[in-house]
């Protein structure tokens, strides 16, 4: 048994009792709670809330596109929206690509009394032809679109994508937005066109066979009441 240092206070048989340093307790990290300062937050939240998500480039209700942009958009212009006519309304020019890929089928063998390399070359020749029809088809349907960003609307129409119109209207110049579904199959597939009444030099701004034109018109009445809430707090840029 170890023996006391100091006889004086500790009797002859009384144990001898080493004290066990203490280890001091580990310091909580304090948990810091991130809260948004973005006054606009809600709204924000809403409009995802309403919108969803979309990864496909070639959707004609494109969400928040990371690849997507436009000339005229402002560096600090957030894009929420990017919208193309319902893909159903393609039908048409695909129909008649898939009638002019079958004709060959009963033509070409017209064509057995002619020369080899004029068969050669009619049948390229249509096929071009053909081929030209559908993509310029398929362009003009990619290029002309319709777009909502955090500022504006705006109008981007191809004409043989050779001349380029633009139209647009600031969020805060909006007075009325209505929408209308007009017939069997856009009532199936949910697509119609959406008019947006404006103050700005273009009276009207029309969305031509747009998917979901219910949420269109929600997104555009919350950023209406975002900048009318900028108004009140004199954000307005």
């Amino acid at each position: 048994m170890p023996r006391s240092s100091n006889l004086d206070t500790v009797a002859p048989d009384d144990p001898v009792v080493t004290p066990i340093p203490l280890t001091p307790k580990p310091l909580k990290k304090k948990i810091k709670i991130a809260v948004s300062t973005n006054p606009n937050a809600k709204y924000r939240d809403k409009i995802n809330e309403i919108l969803g998500h979309t990864t496909n480039p070639f959707s004609a209700f494109l969400i928040n596109p990371k690849v997507f942009s436009f000339e005229e958009k402002d560096p600090d212009e957030s894009i929420l929206l990017v919208l193309r006519p319902h893909w159903f309304t393609n039908s048409s020019w695909i129909l008649t690509t898939i009638i002019l890929l079958i004709i060959p089928i009963f033509l070409f063998p017209a064509l057995s009394g002619f020369a080899p390399n004029y068969r050669f070359v009619t049948v390229l020749f249509y096929f071009l032809v053909t081929f030209v029809f559908a993509f310029e088809k398929f362009l003009s349907w990619y290029f002309n679109v319709f777009i909502i960003t955090d500022e504006r609307v705006v109008d981007i129409d191809f004409n043989n994508l050779l001349v380029k119109k633009f139209s647009e209207a600031k969020i805060n110049m909006i007075q009325d937005v209505t929408s209308k579904v007009i017939g069997l199959f856009p009532t199936m597939f949910n697509y119609g066109s959406v008019y947006i009444q404006t103050a700005a030099e273009v009276p009207e701004i029309e969305f031509e066979n747009v998917p979901n034109p219910e949420k269109v018109i929600k997104v555009l009445q919350q950023l209406r009441q975002e900048e009318e809430l900028e108004a009140l707090e004199g954000r307005i840029n």
